[in-house]
């Protein structure tokens, strides 16, 4: 009897080693697909940006209110300076934001033309600022119904102090000239304040004429005669020679074939770098997903990060303050 009991209980010690060989073999198995499957998506999503070795065509994306960016700047020269890249797309779908943003982006898309053919890629819309940045590129291609133009700059601040006289709110100021931070919104802006906007404005309007006259086939008379603010849909740009085509991506991409580039080469998205700022695993699980990647990427997409604008603007239509 105690023989049969030591022999069941070697049987069941040998049944629980071959269980747990079992089921560490299959735990390495699944770990190791998990860990393949986050490679593969996360070099589907990171590859472009992380710096591709395949020829390929670029595309990088510059949408919403543009602001001065350095990560956008940064992934800009890595394009200029990656050997795969033969050809850039810039697609623009943005109603423009400050003007040293969009004069940064400008300059740097303008040293990437200077190596590569670009082109730029106009979805629902490139006003102001966003039409500055599409003019820096060698060809600009858009939709029969993208709005396009806005040519001008805006110097825009609220004026409080009536609400701060009925709130018995009295602002008291030393400074060592007139125009010292100058307007203010506590008080009535004087008519040297506002001349000196105004000089400031002009200005920067009178650049971004010039501008846009270097760029496009168009004299500064013609240019003026369209820099009054006027948007225009992407067949009446055509026209008056904003845009140089109607169409969208494959029309852009042939253009880039006109310059030399391979027809078979493949567009790849050149995407934000966003592994120091999230967790990566729920971040790329959301993004396969499709699904939000959180609250401040919502905030973005409805317009909040207009609140923070600062100094001179190039963008259309800004909401009221």
């Amino acid at each position: 009897m105690n023989e049969a009991n030591m022999s069941i209980r070697a049987d069941d010690l040998i049944d629980r080693r071959r269980l747990r060989r079992k089921l560490t073999f299959w735990r390495i198995v699944a770990l190791a697909v998990v860990v393949l499957a986050v490679a593969i998506a996360a070099q589907r999503y990171y590859g472009a940006a992380a710096g591709t070795s395949a020829n390929h065509i670029a595309q990088i994306k510059i949408t919403g209110t543009i602001m001065e960016d350095d990560e956008l700047l940064e992934r800009l020269d890595r394009i200029r300076k990656a050997p795969g890249v033969k050809g850039v797309i810039v697609t623009v779908d943005s109603p423009g934001g400050t003007t040293a943003g969009g004069e940064a982006i400008y300059e740097e898309v303008r040293r990437l033309a200077a190596e590569k053919p670009v082109v730029a890629q106009v979805g629902t819309l490139a006003a102001s600022a966003g039409y500055m940045i599409a003019s820096a590129t060698d060809h600009i291609v858009a939709r029969q119904s993208s709005i396009v133009g806005s040519i001008g700059v805006l110097f825009q601040y609220p004026d409080v102090s009536g609400l701060m006289e009925k709130l018995g709110v009295k602002l008291e100021e030393i400074k060592s000239s007139p125009l010292k931070a100058e307007p203010s919104p506590f008080k009535p802006t004087s008519e040297e304040a506002r001349a000196m906007i105004r000089n400031m404005i002009l200005d920067s309007y009178a650049w971004f004429v010039d501008l846009v006259t270097e760029r496009r086939p168009l004299t500064r008379d013609e240019v003026l005669r369209l820099a009054d603010g006027s948007v225009f849909t992407g067949r009446q740009a055509v026209e008056n020679k904003l845009v140089d085509e109607l169409g969208g991506e494959r029309e852009a991409k042939a253009w880039l074939v006109s310059q030399g580039v391979s027809d078979d080469l493949e567009v790849v998205e050149w995407k934000k770098r966003e592994l120091a700022s999230s967790y990566f695993l729920p971040e790329m699980i959301t993004r396969l997903l499709g699904t939000p990647s959180g609250s401040a990427e919502i905030l973005r997409e409805l317009g909040a990060d207009r609140i923070f604008l600062d100094g001179m603007l190039s963008v259309w239509q800004p909401e009221k303050r």
